[in-house]
């Protein structure tokens, strides 16, 4: 079956432990082939407007602040 829509796009973050200083690198990706263009993201219900790479969110340095829900 094929996913429903509202579980068609995917958000992935990094595997490993993050450290205050690192950089973090955000990646919306869809679950077929649907071209992932314009994305919006978020960081505890608040949109981060900004300059966006394409589907990508980077943040860098990572800061206390930036812990929470994407």
């Amino acid at each position: 079956n094929p996913p429903c829509p509202t579980d068609w796009l995917v958000l992935q973050v990094p595997a490993r432990a993050l450290l205050e200083g690192d950089t973090m690198t955000l990646r919306c990706r869809s679950w077929g082939k649907l071209p992932v263009t314009k994305v919006r993201f978020y960081h505890e219900e608040k949109d981060l407007r900004g300059p966006h790479k394409g589907s990508e969110l980077s943040l860098s340095p990572l800061q206390q602040h930036h812990s929470g829900r994407y």
